[in-house]
């Protein structure tokens, strides 16, 4: 692999293709009205098919904290968002017993364009959200559970849709300056050029160093251009997105280094790194367009995006383990262009007896041409190549579902998906890796929704799913690293089955609170490790647990928000290894409470906690529970002027952002240790920023 290079641009755009066309018998009704959410959430009795299911609103968005862009998921009850290494890679997620690594069972959407990468150089389903620009959202749609027809891909545990705004009320500068070299420029506006027709434009510039010893020199640029025109009813929007970065990374450093305070008679401590070359440069450029359309009782939607991504990345997880004289960095590689098409048409019914039916058919299609290669790499210099391949995948998913109200108090929702997965891999290294595959998968979905009684609603929800696997995996053959240690490829589709009981209920005036017990099913825990070029063999998998929001305005202007979730998660077959699944979250909560006016000032105070997890199968080391506190003030100058400041980690808690369990050799030491290995969440931060309406 050639030297980082500057990553390319988008050249080529997308065509847009024709609309899917269904026949369908519906009475008319009237158009639907463009709605404006201005609350924290629109979660209310009525609004959803399942207790995990729900929608929050810029409200809460644009009040609390964000120490990072992902971290707007934390939105979504139960889930939390982390980092092991450099803030230009892709963050951990955690939600449902899950690692979810860099993204693999959660599907994440950006003004419609997926965030998961399939067979990517790091991690299956890797999802960087770094390119997020929270100001921008209008809301967040979230779904949990492999419950709902049109999610697919990556989706077991659930997704999310982030949708930007179209347009703005007023012209948005926000600059923004801290510690340790922090400083933020956004800059935002709309404008109208026609009646109906509107342009939007933002630019984000963003450095960071961070806490750590070496530098970590993050350098961000970010801009969106939409051009949208129409209304809810009726009207489309098309956009550019452009997105790069440049870093260096503290990775994990190991506990017994923390523990003896110093390295090769140099003091050693928390925020020290053991390879100050880690690191890496990514981007990101994407077309997208989208049209709908409402006509009487019927309404249509088209859908299709294209994008180029490139990332080098440099990491060293075990140091001198594998190569004592050079040091264990590696480099990974890849550069993709992905095009992608969805169109979807609901209509409704009147049936005998008065009922209504609501019925939806789409297909969703993607496809990927992808340069990966994982290689040796020192001082992020190229030393072996272990593999590289050139892989063409395409998934496409056809899907329907059909709702009925039985009765003011009955409603059922069944579904069913079919998604056929087709990979062809040319290895460029070993020949005997290359080949092809085909599989499909069919995944049923049925929800019954109860009442309301007393603003009270009950659901039941099951369904399957899956997640792809590296389709390197999947024509795997023999180890790359040796070339002759026999390696059994794997399915391309893995199945997920879950069930969920839940209820929701306003029983008391302005509050909406959510209760649910859930279980998933995986088939396999299998992941391809890009880390190591081969395919990790795991047991089938059962997660089960209780999840529990609650939002309430208590007056005064106040919002207080409540999330709790415990989760065991095992995997179903035993082991002499033990049954426990490793970084498997046993207990997440977080409480907020949001000041949105009290004469000029607001504040929002934001409590996470995440608790223990295993990090070996028979469960003998567990890592440490972890707290922080959030804090953002703000003091509004006048109507178009706001300073704000935000506090993160507010009592300075030493706290770990990850923690893992593995062997690692420092070059001082003559064998490999087991040991714990942790990376820092980030000491007190104060950032101050000024946003300014024009």
């Amino acid at each position: 692999m050639p030297p980082p290079h500057h990553c390319t641009r988008l050249a080529a755009l997308a065509c847009l293709g024709g609309l899917l066309c269904l026949p369908a018998q519906a009475q008319q009704v009237a158009s639907l009205a463009a709605v404006e959410i201005t609350g924290h959430y629109d979660n209310a009795v009525g609004s959803s098919d399942a207790a995990s299911q729900g929608s929050i609103g810029p409200a809460l968005i644009r009040d609390r904290a964000l120490l990072r862009p992902a971290e707007a998921l934390e939105f979504v009850p139960g889930l939390v968002v982390t980092q092991h290494s450099g803030d230009g890679k892709a963050n951990q997620y955690f939600l449902r017993g899950f690692n979810l690594d860099h993204g693999t069972d959660f599907a994440t959407r950006v003004n419609g364009v997926p965030v998961n990468m399939p067979t990517h150089a790091h991690g299956q389903g890797y999802s960087d959200l770094n390119f997020l620009i929270p100001e921008l959202l209008q809301r967040i749609d979230y779904r949990k559970g492999p419950y709902h027809a049109a999610d697919g891909d990556f989706a077991s545990a659930g997704a999310a849709d982030f949708v930007y705004r179209t347009r703005l009320d007023q012209p948005l500068l926000d600059v923004s300056l801290g510690e340790r070299g922090y400083a933020r420029l956004l800059a935002a506006g709309s404008h109208e050029l026609t009646a109906g027709q509107t342009l939007l434009m933002a630019f984000e510039r963003m450095n960071h160093d961070g806490p750590w010893r070496v530098p970590e020199e993050l350098r961000k640029t970010n801009a969106v251009l939409t051009l949208s025109d129409g209304s809810a009813a009726q009207g489309w929007s098309a956009s550019v997105m452009g997105y790069n970065a440049r870093w260096t990374a503290t990775d994990q450093v190991p506990q017994r280094l923390l523990d003896a305070g110093s390295y090769q008679g140099a003091a050693f401590g928390r925020f020290d790194s053991l390879d100050s070359s880690d690191g890496g440069q990514t981007s990101r450029h994407s077309l997208s367009a989208e049209w709908h359309s409402t006509r009487g009782a019927v309404r249509d939607r088209l859908a299709a995006y294209a994008l180029h991504y490139d990332l080098d990345l440099y990491s060293n997880f075990t140091y001198a383990l594998e190569r004592p004289a050079q040091g264990d960095q590696f480099a990974q590689k890849d550069q993709r262009s992905v095009a992608g098409l969805s169109a979807s048409r609901q209509w409704e019914h009147t049936l005998p007896g008065g009922r209504t039916m609501f019925n939806s058919l789409g297909v969703q299609l993607r496809r990927d041409r992808i340069r990966v290669g994982l290689y040796d790499s020192a001082a992020r210099l190229i030393t072996a190549t272990v593999r590289e391949d050139e892989v063409s995948q395409t998934l496409s998913g056809l899907y329907g579902d059909n709702r009925i109200d039985w009765t003011p108090w009955l409603r059922t929702v069944a579904g069913l998906r079919f998604d056929q997965l087709e990979t062809t891999v040319d290895s460029l290294t070993l020949a005997a890796n290359s080949g092809s595959t085909r599989t499909g998968r069919l995944s049923p979905k049925f929800s019954v929704v109860l009442g309301p009684w007393h603003k009270t609603e009950f659901f039941f929800n099951a369904g399957r799913g899956f997640h792809s696997n590296d389709a390197r995996g999947t024509t795997a053959r023999l180890d790359p690293r040796d070339g002759t240690t026999a390696q059994a490829p794997v399915a391309g589709l893995v199945g997920s089955r879950g069930q969920e009981v839940g209820l929701r209920t306003e029983a008391w005036p302005g509050l909406q609170s959510s209760l649910s017990l859930w279980q998933l099913d995986f088939d396999s825990e299998l992941v391809y490790l890009g880390d190591a070029g081969s395919t990790e063999a795991g047991r089938p998998s059962r997660r089960h647990g209780v999840e529990w929001s609650t939002r309430w305005p208590a007056g005064h202007g106040w919002v207080l928000d409540a999330d709790l979730a415990w989760t065991q998660a095992r995997y179903a077959e035993t082991s002499a290894a033990g049954d426990a699944i490793p970084n498997a979250v046993g207990r997440v909560a977080q409480l907020a409470a949001s000041l949105r006016e009290h004469g000029p000032w607001s504040a929002s105070l934001h409590w996470r906690y995440i608790g223990a997890a295993p990090l070996n199968e028979d469960d003998s080391v567990r890592s440490s529970p972890s707290q922080t506190w959030n804090l953002r003030l703000g003091y509004r100058l006048h109507a178009r002027a706001e300073l704000y400041c935000d506090v993160f980690n507010l009592f300075d808690a030493k706290v770990n952002d990850i923690q893992y369990y593995y062997a690692s050799r420092l070059r001082s030491e003559a064998a490999s240790v087991n040991d714990l290995h942790v990376h820092p969440g980030e000491p007190r931060t104060l950032r101050l920023g000024l946003r300014l309406r024009f």
